[in-house]
């Protein structure tokens, strides 16, 4: 599975944007997929998971609320839906995929087989 992540920019604080994560091969419902981030000098941050199956959902603290995470598995894709974007949002958002369904798995990244590029998210203050 190859994941390709897009839908950064830069935007003000208050703003929304609409990141993808859009995956190559036919399994891709298979698939555990999340969201993770990392802002300059910081630590690779647990954002958001959807897993396979029922696509049960589950968020950082910092971001519950404020993002939603969702996929449309006849398009290969994973969303996240971003608002009310904060200064400390800043930050290269990264997506990966895991053959794993426990949701308790869903934030460490350990578990994740398949990573994306990423894509830069900028607020301005």
């Amino acid at each position: 599975v190859q994941l390709q992540a897009s839908g950064g920019g830069l935007v003000q604080a208050g703003g929304s944007l609409r990141l993808s994560c859009a995956a190559s091969g036919r399994t891709f419902s298979r698939y555990t997929v999340g969201w993770f981030r990392q802002a300059p000098a910081k630590e690779h941050e647990f954002v958001a998971a959807i897993t396979r199956s029922i696509g049960r959902t589950y968020y950082a603290d910092s971001v519950k609320g404020r993002f939603t995470i969702s996929r449309d598995n006849a398009k290969n894709t994973v969303y996240l839906q971003i608002t009310s974007l904060k200064p400390e949002d800043t930050a290269v958002y990264y997506c990966a995929g895991g053959n794993f369904t426990l949701l308790a798995l869903c934030s460490e990244s350990i578990f994740y087989d398949y990573w994306g590029q990423g894509t830069q998210v900028t607020v301005s203050s």
